[in-house]
């Protein structure tokens, strides 16, 4: 069985404008970008309340690093009261949603995740042993360089949520 290490949590919440389609699509694109190719839209719920619709998404990106090592980042979106808005930018009306996002961002690293040593059970002691004592820093340098990247992914959308909601 592969093992993960959770290396990044994060929730970010929005309160007011945003373009729900262009924020949809620039998370998907920066993934795309930093070669997450293996993405999955694991569940989409949409229904209409009486303050607007309600949208809960889950996705789940995978990036081999190695033949070892995969990087794994979930992002849950939950948008409660999404409604068409229009605002004013430069004298121009523009069409845009306003409601409540809440983003939650994770980053796992996970080992073996071809379960090449999970067969017998003396491959699996020596995954612990390879883990533990030989292979220690570049673990430790692969979790800090997907935490780091996941922390870039925050900043990149914090950034464009401030530019969306003015």
């Amino acid at each position: 069985m592969a093992h993960k290490s959770r290396v990044f949590e994060y929730t970010l919440k929005h309160k007011g404008f945003f373009n729900f389609s262009d924020l949809y699509n620039f998370c998907f694109q920066w993934l795309q970008d930093e070669g997450y190719s293996n993405l999955v839209e694991e569940s989409y719920q949409e229904k209409i309340t009486d303050i607007g619709k309600e949208i809960k998404i889950k996705w789940t990106a995978k990036k081999k690093v190695t033949d070892y090592f995969q990087n794994i980042i979930e992002l849950n979106w939950h948008i409660i009261g999404l409604q068409d808005a229009e605002v004013e930018r430069g004298g121009k009306k523009e069409k845009t949603n306003k409601g409540d996002l809440r983003l939650d961002f994770s980053a796992d690293l996970e080992k073996d995740y071809e379960e090449r040593w999970s067969d017998k059970p003396i491959w699996k002691f020596f995954r612990g042993v390879y883990d533990k004592y030989i292979i220690r820093t570049t673990i430790d340098e692969y979790e800090d360089r997907l935490a780091s990247k996941t922390a870039s992914f925050v900043s990149d959308v914090k950034a464009f949520l401030q530019l969306e909601g003015q």
